[in-house]
C-alpha cells in the first residue's frame, strides 16, 4: 500500500491523499474477507427474516378452526335468552346418565356427557372476567365427549390419531371435534346400513345434524336473532340421543 502527498505551489497545505492499494497486500486481502463474510451474513439474515415473515403472514391468515377461542356474548344478551341457554344445556346431563355403561370406555363417554351439560350450564350462567375461561371449557368439553365417543364406537381406533387428538384438546378444541364428528357419522351410516333396527334413528340424527349445523352458523351470521343458540342445543341433544343407540 502507498501513500502520496501532493503539495500545493501556496505552501504547504494537503490537496490530496491518493491511496492505492496493492492486490498483493495482506491488508486487501484481510478487507475482501471481511467484505465476502459481511455479505454472507446479510443474505442469510435477509433469508431467515424473509421466511419469519411468509410464517408470520401464514400463521394470521389460518382458518377459523386454527384460532384461539374468543369470548363473544352472542346468545346470551339478555336474561330470558341466557336462562334458554342454561335449560338447553341441561338434557345432556340426562343423556349422559341414560347413556349404556356396559364397558370402560362407554362410563367414560356418559360422564364426558354429564360434563358437556355442567360446562354448558356453567358458560351460559356467568359473567364478567370467568366468561371466556368458561367458553373454553365448554367447546374443550365437547371435544372431549366426541373423542370418547369415537373411542367407545371403536376400540381400534389409531393410538396416533388418539394421542394427536388428546395434545390437540386444549389447544383446538373445534378441530378435534369436526375430525371425531366426521369419523362418528361415517360410523353411523355404515352401521345402519347393515343394522336395519338403526336406520329410524340414523334418519333422525341426519335430520338433528343439519338443522343443528345450520342453526349453528346462523348464531354467528345472526347474531341478533333471538334463541339461536339454544336451537342448536336442543338438536344436538337429539343427535346425541341418537348416538346413544349406537352403544345398545
Amino acid at each position: 500500500m502507498s501513500l502520496t502527498m501532493h503539495n500545493s505551489s501556496s505552501g504547504s497545505n494537503l490537496e490530496a491523499l491518493d491511496f492505492s492499494f496493492d492486490p498483493h497486500s495482506p491488508f486487501s486481502s484481510m478487507e475482501m474477507k471481511k467484505t465476502g463474510n459481511f455479505s454472507q451474513s446479510s443474505l442469510i439474515s435477509y433469508t431467515v427474516n424473509g421466511q419469519l415473515l411468509t410464517m408470520q403472514k401464514m400463521w394470521h391468515q389460518r382458518p377459523p378452526c386454527l384460532r384461539p377461542i374468543h369470548c363473544c356474548s352472542s346468545g346470551d344478551r339478555n336474561l330470558a335468552e341466557r336462562i334458554a341457554n342454561v335449560v338447553t344445556s341441561i338434557p345432556f346431563i340426562f343423556l349422559g346418565m341414560q347413556t349404556p355403561r356396559k364397558n370402560v370406555n362407554c362410563k367414560i363417554y356418559a360422564n364426558s356427557l354429564v360434563g358437556v351439560g355442567v360446562a354448558s350450564s356453567l358458560y351460559h350462567s356467568s359473567r364478567g372476567k370467568l366468561r371466556k375461561y368458561l367458553r373454553w371449557a365448554d367447546y374443550t368439553m365437547i371435544a372431549t365427549a366426541l373423542v370418547c365417543l369415537s373411542r367407545a364406537l371403536r376400540n381400534e381406533n389409531s393410538k396416533v390419531l388418539m394421542t394427536a387428538s388428546a395434545m390437540a384438546l386444549p389447544l383446538q378444541p373445534l378441530m378435534v371435534s369436526a375430525v371425531h364428528t366426521g369419523m362418528m357419522e361415517v360410523t353411523f351410516a355404515k352401521r345402519a346400513v347393515k343394522d336395519p333396527d338403526l336406520r329410524t334413528a340414523h334418519t333422525l340424527h341426519k335430520m338433528s345434524s343439519l338443522i343443528g349445523g345450520a342453526l349453528f352458523f346462523a348464531d354467528d351470521l345472526f347474531p341478533e336473532t333471538p334463541f339461536l343458540h339454544a336451537g342448536w342445543h336442543l338438536a344436538a341433544a337429539v343427535g346425541v340421543g341418537t348416538c346413544n343407540k349406537l352403544l345398545e
